[in-house]
C-alpha cells in the first residue's frame, strides 16, 4: 500500500484502559504476538452499535479475566484519540481496511488483588503482565503509541 492510500482509511473505533490498582500503578501487557517489547495497556475494537463504555468493560474481561464488580470507572478521555500505524503494518492488521485506531480512554480503579488477573483467557493477547509506575509508562510502549500515552496521561493526570 502506498501512503497516499493509506491517508485515505478510516479509523478503527476502539477502546483503550487504564486500570490502576490500590497503588496507583498501571496494568500493562507484553502482546503475545510481538517477539520483541511491545507492552501495553489493554485495549480492543467497539463492536457494531455498542457503546465505549460497555466496550471498555468487555475489553476489560477479555484481556485480563476482570469482572466490573472488581473495578471503578473513574474517569474517560472527553474525545477519541486517534493513531496510525507504521505504514508497513497497515496491510498486516485488520486487513488493511484501517490506518490506525481512534480511542475513547477509560481510567479504572482495580480493587482486587493480583490472583484475580488471569491473562490466559479465550483468545489471549498478553504473554505476561506487570504493574508499571505511570511515570515509566510512556517509555516501555511501543513507539507508535507513545504519543497517544502521553495524552492518556495528561487527560487522567488529576485522578494518577
Amino acid at each position: 500500500m502506498h501512503a497516499e492510500d493509506i491517508a485515505k482509511l478510516p479509523y478503527r473505533p476502539c477502546v483503550g484502559l487504564m486500570v490502576l490498582n490500590p497503588q496507583g500503578l498501571v496494568f500493562v501487557g507484553q502482546r503475545i504476538d510481538n517477539p520483541g517489547p511491545a507492552w501495553q495497556m489493554p485495549q480492543g475494537g467497539v463492536d457494531k452499535g455498542e457503546n465505549p463504555r460497555d466496550a471498555a468493560l468487555r475489553e476489560l474481561w477479555e484481556e485480563t479475566g476482570l469482572t466490573p464488580d472488581l473495578i471503578t470507572v473513574e474517569a474517560e478521555t472527553e474525545g477519541w484519540i486517534p493513531y496510525d500505524l507504521p505504514h508497513d503494518l497497515v496491510p498486516r492488521i485488520w486487513k488493511g481496511r484501517f490506518r490506525g485506531q481512534e480511542q475513547k480512554w477509560f481510567l479504572l480503579r482495580f480493587h482486587g488483588d493480583d490472583a484475580q488477573v488471569n491473562i490466559e483467557t479465550q483468545h489471549p493477547e498478553f504473554s505476561t503482565w506487570r504493574w508499571l509506575s505511570p511515570s515509566d509508562l510512556v517509555e516501555n510502549i511501543v513507539p507508535f503509541k507513545r504519543a497517544v500515552y502521553e495524552q492518556v496521561l495528561s487527560a487522567f493526570r488529576s485522578h494518577l
